[in-house]
């Protein structure tokens, strides 16, 4: 065949869907106006309890910072973070419990509950959970049980986390007759949109049992997957267009299977890491995935 007849190489794949696969921006002041006002029904609890869970690195205490951020309309970053990777100071904890006591904040391991002032004198009705994050070595990271004790109510804000020991009934920061506002009342998983493929078999099967434990104490369950801009150079380019490019839906769906998590109770959201300003494209995100966090925990308190 001639050179000048021969085939053309075959065009790469188009990255992006003809329209978004799910529409978030038409809602954007909607859903700010409805996390501003939003007040639990059940006169029990004062803030909806939100519990956020995932491997080391996975943007947990940024996601926090960021919430925060569209919040009060400026950037924030007080739920600490790690400044090269932008994840948690907790996952220095594996070099040694005792040894990294003394060279990170206090604050790092403990189970921490963050308020986000409306004004001076009230908050915001949430309270956001963070929690050390799961490691594949069995005597590194959160410990399961913790966090099972943690959905339950049992452990008290500010407690310590300790790798290689399990809170237990007789320490003083069990909590033994909890509240219905000390529960957890909607679980969430974070794991960055670039690592889905990466999650060991191990930390796997440590998601799983949290999942499987939430769902037996009927608390709804929901996914981020953060760094949708370091996962495809096409959200990085514009991250308005993170719900139509098909290798981000791909990830949503992959995730979908590995936890058994429906898609469309899994949400993309790029943290607030780099910047010194708030963007709206980066709220409309945050946004979304925090309004159906409040909706699924109203239900949950509703139906109790």
């Amino acid at each position: 065949m001639w050179p000048f007849l021969s085939k053309k190489d075959p065009e790469p794949p188009e990255p992006y869907f003809s329209k978004p696969w799910r529409n978030v921006s038409e809602n954007y002041q909607r859903d700010l106006e409805f996390v501003k006002s939003y007040q639990p029904q059940n006169k029990d609890v004062k803030h909806l309890r939100i519990l956020l869970h995932g491997p080391v690195g996975s943007g947990k205490s940024s996601f926090i910072n960021s919430v925060e951020t569209v919040l009060i309309g400026r950037v924030t970053g007080r739920a600490l973070t790690d400044a090269n990777s932008g994840s948690s100071f907790t996952q220095k904890v594996y070099q040694g419990f005792a040894k990294v006591m003394q060279i990170i904040p206090p604050s790092a391991l403990q189970y921490t509950a963050y308020k986000i002032h409306k004004d001076p004198d009230s908050f915001y009705s949430v309270i956001f959970n963070d929690i050390m994050g799961f490691e594949q070595n069995a005597e590194a990271g959160v410990d399961v049980e913790d966090v099972k004790l943690a959905m339950r109510g049992h452990v008290s804000d500010g407690y310590k986390f300790n790798p290689v020991a399990q809170l237990q009934e007789t320490d003083k920061d069990y909590k033994s007759s909890p509240t219905l506002e000390d529960r957890v009342h909607v679980l969430v998983c974070v794991i960055p949109a670039g690592s889905v493929s990466l999650i060991s078999d191990k930390v796997v099967k440590k998601l799983r049992e949290v999942r499987r434990a939430a769902a037996e104490m009927g608390i709804p369950q929901l996914a981020i997957l953060t760094k949708v801009d370091e996962a495809c150079p096409e959200a990085e380019n514009d991250i308005n267009e993170t719900y139509r490019i098909k290798s981000l839906k791909e990830q949503v769906d992959k995730f979908s299977m590995l936890l058994g998590i429906p898609p469309n109770c899994i949400f993309l959201v790029k943290n607030y890491h780099s910047e010194t300003n708030t963007n709206d494209d980066i709220n409309v995100l945050i946004l979304r995935a925090l309004r159906q966090m409040i909706t699924f925990g109203e239900d949950f308190l509703n139906n109790l």
